[in-house]
C-alpha cells in the first residue's frame, strides 16, 4: 500500500513540475512578445519625433496619458501631447534628430510595464549644432492587446564635470 502511495505522490509531483514548466514557457513567450511590442512603441515615438509630426509622435500615447517634459511642465492627454509637439516642431526642433535606446523593461504585471529609455537629441540653435541627453521613464499599459504609454517622465542627463 505504501508503495502505491509513493508512486502516486511521485506521479503528482511530476505532473506539477511539467505544468509549471509549460506555464513558465508560455509566460516567457508572452513577455518576449510584449517586450517586442513595447520596443515598437518606443520606435513609434522616435519615428514621430524624427518626422517632426506631432500627431505621429502622440499616437503612441494612451488617450489620457500624463506627460512631464524636461523643464517640469506637464501635459495631460494624447491631444495635448500632439498639440504641444506640433508647436515645438516649428521651433529649433524642426530639423532635429532624436535617437532612443531602451535601457530596461520591467513588467509590473502582465499588462503594465516600466521602460527606461535614453534619448540623444541633436538640434540647431543659434547657428550651432547642439546635443541633449535625457533619461525617460515610460509606464506602459496593455489594453485590448495593444501597448501604449500611460505616463512619460523625461529627465535631462547632466554632463559630468571632471
Amino acid at each position: 500500500m505504501s508503495q502505491r502511495i509513493n508512486l502516486l505522490a511521485a506521479v503528482v509531483v511530476a505532473l506539477i513540475l511539467v505544468s509549471v514548466q509549460v506555464s513558465d514557457a508560455q509566460t516567457s513567450q508572452n513577455s518576449n512578445t510584449d517586450e517586442a511590442a513595447i520596443r515598437q512603441v518606443v520606435k513609434q515615438v522616435e519615428d514621430g519625433w524624427n518626422a517632426h509630426d506631432g500627431k505621429a509622435f502622440a499616437a503612441a500615447f494612451a488617450p489620457n496619458a500624463d506627460y512631464v517634459v524636461v523643464n517640469g511642465m506637464r501635459a495631460t492627454g494624447r491631444e495635448a501631447i500632439e498639440k504641444g509637439h506640433t508647436a515645438i516642431f516649428t521651433t529649433i526642433y524642426k530639423d532635429s534628430h532624436n535617437a532612443g535606446t531602451v535601457k530596461s523593461i520591467r513588467f509590473l504585471r502582465p499588462d503594465v510595464a516600466v521602460a527606461h529609455v535614453e534619448w540623444n537629441l541633436e538640434f540647431r540653435a543659434g547657428g550651432e549644432t547642439r546635443k541633449g541627453h535625457a533619461m525617460n521613464t515610460m509606464v506602459m499599459t496593455k489594453d485590448e492587446g495593444k501597448w501604449s504609454i500611460a505616463a512619460f517622465q523625461n529627465t535631462p542627463i547632466q554632463a559630468e564635470e571632471r
